[in-house]
């Protein structure tokens, strides 16, 4: 079986949201929106492992199969959120249908790659996401970093795929990058404000998992 990736989170009860490495002002601003409304955010710490070797090792089916559980992680996680968010019955108006499409989709995302990874799909996590679905504009904030997130964990393994494994991740996110265009505009913010997007690596992409600290247990 592949390398899996293992979340443990020290203060699961804290509604928190990741910042990846240069986030941009655009995102500065929403957040603290975000904290105007919401009360404070705190940021703890998860140890994460099993990911040696990601950027770095040529395309086979086991790295397949590991870069694979990474975005598993964060679709489990997106499409947790959403779920929840649905339930506290908090959100209106668009917001609300963005959850209910988003989510969605994002259920079968996890669907589709836990198919494609049959036995060697990684554990479905627990989560606890606070404060940041019961209110709208902590949600919208979360919302935002989330979808740009699996944006940039996508893009930054394609180099690392097979051929086929990268012809389906690219199905997925398109759709990724037109959930992050629609919560944007939700926003008010642009939801295109760069002519390219930066990929990020997979430890990046644990590192703002941490940040959040919505996982609760692997």
């Amino acid at each position: 079986m592949p390398d899996l990736v293992t979340v443990q989170v020290a203060d699961p009860e804290a509604a928190a949201l990741f910042a990846r490495e240069g986030e941009n002002s655009t995102r500065q601003a929403l957040l603290r929106r975000a904290l105007a409304v919401g009360g404070t955010l705190t940021l703890g710490g998860v140890v994460v492992a099993g990911l040696p070797g990601l950027a770095h090792s040529a395309p086979s089916p086991a790295q397949d199969a590991r870069i694979l559980n990474l975005v598993l992680l964060l679709e489990n996680l997106e499409a947790e959120f959403y779920a929840e968010a649905l339930r506290r019955g908090s959100l209106k108006g668009e917001l609300r249908q963005f959850a209910r499409v988003v989510g969605s989709h994002e259920r079968a995302h996890v669907a589709f790659i836990t198919k494609a990874l049959g036995r060697a799909a990684r554990k479905k996590p627990t989560f606890a996401f606070g404060n940041a679905t019961r209110n709208p504009a902590r949600f919208t904030a979360a919302a935002l970093a989330l979808e740009d997130l699996g944006v940039a964990a996508y893009n930054g393994q394609a180099a690392n795929l097979t051929k086929p494994t990268l012809a389906a991740a690219a199905r997925i996110v398109s759709v990724e990058a037109r959930h992050a265009a629609w919560i944007r505009f939700i926003a008010g913010e642009s939801p295109a404000p760069g002519p390219t997007d930066q990929p990020a690596t997979a430890a990046k992409v644990t590192a703002a998992v941490r940040r959040t600290k919505f996982v609760k247990s692997a």
